[in-house]
């Protein structure tokens, strides 16, 4: 028999060996990060001396990373699933426009929720230009019918401006978009998602479409009305800390984010973004969505860690670099780095 059997609750991994073979500190840790070493499993983890007030930090953070995501990853907060599913064809109606609603009948999970994310590299917008045209009329017409929201040009050149059904919606929206590395703006209750001429109806064009479909899936179908309201209260309270710190729209933003020393920067540039290697995907995924609940945007490409560049609203990048340090300060009481 192996020593793995697939998880009934997400589809995870997860260990049936005799538990006498793993040390008593790691039982809980996600088996992902155990590994086999001459007969025995072992993590590369280490636990750091904690305080109650870890604790309770730990602990309330725990708390707010399980009411964001969908009830169905409530049992299995700590399982990856780095693996895609294949990509869906394109469906095309009478008239040989691609029917967009027609395409998709289940999703992979969600990244915020440790699934891998739908784009590798980050998907970025374009300059505007006549030729951008039909990629944003046809991404419009596309987010109009996987999602029923309104959809526009934005005021920004490259971007298209979405209507949420409310501020709460838009905030939630813009952290599991995010994630899946598509980039994204909020503006109250509105998003700008990007669009290009150089968009393809197969690629670009359609990844901007399923991350909507995707995300406002898992917002409208499985979360509650309940659940959205305490979502709302975690939000306005990490506001009346400080405002959400998302990527600056200007593009010359510079890296001022201070990271500890186990977490290096790396060479991966992005306008507005600032990277920083981890030592593993379950920490980059750990301390991306510890991030999103403390009001700061957040996502990976792999294990390397990206943080926001904010020139207006975090100017000295004090606020990413308190909030960075406390996740990682978590994510060391937690055993996970």
């Amino acid at each position: 028999m192996s020593p793995f059997s697939r998880s009934e609750s997400c589809g995870a991994i997860a260990p049936t060996f005799g538990m006498n073979r793993v040390a008593p500190h790691l039982r809980d840790t996600p088996p992902n990060l155990l590994s086999a070493n001459g007969g025995r499993f072992v993590a590369t983890i280490s636990v750091v001396p904690s305080t109650p007030e870890d604790l309770a930090a730990l602990e309330s953070l725990t708390a707010r990373l399980k009411t964001i995501l969908p009830e169905t990853y409530h049992d299995c907060m700590e399982d990856i699933r780095p693996n895609p599913m294949g990509g869906a064809s394109l469906k095309y109606d009478a008239e040989g426009r691609v029917a967009w609603d027609q395409i998709w009948n289940s999703f992979c999970d969600l990244a915020m929720a440790g699934g891998p994310p739908h784009k590798g590299k980050l998907l970025e917008p374009g300059p505007s230009s006549p030729a951008s045209e039909a990629n944003t009329a046809e991404i419009i017409r596309g987010i109009s019918m996987v999602s029923g929201l309104q959809a526009q040009p934005s005021p920004h050149p490259g971007w298209i401006r979405v209507a949420c059904e409310d501020e709460t919606m838009a905030a939630w929206l813009v952290r599991a978009i995010t994630m899946e590395n598509v980039a994204v703006h909020l503006e109250g209750s509105t998003l700008d998602l990007p669009t290009s001429p150089t968009f393809r109806i197969e690629k670009e064009v359609k990844s901007v479409i399923v991350t909507m479909a995707k995300t406002c899936h898992y917002w409208s179908s499985h979360m509650s009305a309940a659940q959205h309201q305490q979502i709302a209260t975690i939000f306005a309270e990490a506001n009346e800390r400080h405002p959400l710190i998302q990527p600056s729209r200007e593009p010359h933003a510079a890296a001022s984010i201070q990271a500890p020393e186990n977490l290096p920067p790396t060479r991966d540039a992005y306008p507005g973004w600032q990277s920083f290697a981890c030592p593993n995907l379950w920490s980059a995924v750990w301390m991306m969505r510890a991030l999103a609940v403390s009001n700061v945007l957040a996502r990976r490409e792999s294990s390397v860690l990206f943080l926001p560049i904010n020139s207006q609203l975090d100017p000295a990048g004090a606020i990413a670099t308190r909030e960075l340090r406390q996740a990682h300060r978590l994510a060391s009481v937690r055993g996970i780095l």
